[in-house]
């Protein structure tokens, strides 16, 4: 990721969409620079919205902007414009791209097949002109046909069952109420955090620490790569997992925060300023858990209603 902004902003952003390479405070010259010299190492796609973003946008093999409110100048300097903000958009319009083209070919390669044996027929006398022609037409036809099928999302998953996605809902649905406890306590903690002496409250703040970043981060991720898909799947519609992807990204950046607050206390425990900031990033940790645990669940509960009602697959 190269972006103009600062540090802390950019690792933030980073770490959410999952980068393995971060470079901040970069100019246009310098995202230019960049894609240079990643397209050594094969083909290179960019992706920007902003006006510092088009000569880089220019200088990648494929430039590819964020036109619902990005700049004008970087979707006039890209080869595909990807009409809402969202990043994990762009594998959609890859696949999209892959099964276009592979449509095109097939249909190039089948319409060339038929009308090559047409005019061998047509050569030795098996094909009168009259029929070669009406061949011709039922050719072209049938190839316009199965063009056509580039303007279709492919077929959909197999995998992706009602019952299916009730026995996920329920496994997760199960994982929240053995939370609860934790989110008490997460609570409990800040509100007595200027109370505690300072041994028990590095101790209880290392609990927490456990909690968020090891128990609750693996639940989150299990989420993104289970559960989520099997939701979107049964509910239909335009992204109907934008909003809990959105709040998956928010829990992350508290814990990170709460996560580096941890790390730099003193050894004799948090100063009154440390328990400030703590206090802080607990009381938001609880209050977007607590809003995100009862989307989820609301989610949840519309699924294992669906999946009672429909009839096991065959």
């Amino acid at each position: 990721m190269v972006t103009g902004d600062h540090p802390d902003v950019a690792e933030s952003v980073g770490i959410s969409i999952g980068v393995d390479r971060i470079m901040s405070e970069r100019d246009p010259a310098d995202k230019v620079d960049a894609v240079t010299a990643e397209r050594e190492s094969g083909v290179t796609i960019m992706v920007g919205d902003g006006v510092n973003d088009a000569p880089a946008l220019a200088a990648a093999d494929v430039g590819v902007a964020m036109g619902a409110r990005g700049a004008t100048a970087s979707s006039e300097a890209a080869d595909v414009v990807l009409v809402v903000d969202r990043l994990d958009r762009l594998a959609e319009a890859m696949r999209i791209a892959r099964r276009s083209r592979a449509v095109a070919v097939q249909s190039v390669l089948v319409g060339m097949g038929l009308s090559f044996g047409g005019m061998l027929l047509g050569a030795v006398g098996l094909l009168p002109p009259v029929g070669g022609a009406v061949l011709q037409e039922v050719i072209d036809v049938a190839v316009i046909l199965n063009s056509l099928r580039a303007l279709s999302g492919g077929r959909v998953p197999r995998a992706v069952r009602r019952v299916a996605g009730t026995d996920v809902a329920e496994r997760f649905r199960a994982e929240h109420r053995e939370f609860t406890p934790w989110l008490q306590r997460v609570r409990q903690l800040a509100d007595r955090l200027d109370e505690l002496p300072p041994e028990q409250a590095m101790a209880e703040l290392e609990q927490i620490r456990w909690f968020v970043q090891e128990r609750l981060a693996r639940h989150e991720r299990e989420e993104e790569e289970t559960v989520y898909p099997v939701v979107a799947a049964l509910m239909g519609g335009e992204d109907p997992m934008g909003t809990m992807h959105r709040a998956h990204m928010e829990i992350e950046h508290l814990v990170r925060v709460f996560a580096h607050l941890y790390e730099d206390l003193p050894a004799d425990g948090p100063t009154v300023e440390d328990r400030v900031d703590l206090r802080r990033v607990l009381y938001g940790l609880h209050a977007i858990l607590r809003l995100h645990f009862a989307q989820e669940e609301e989610a949840y509960s519309w699924i294992s209603a669906e999946g009672a009602a429909a009839p096991a697959p065959v």
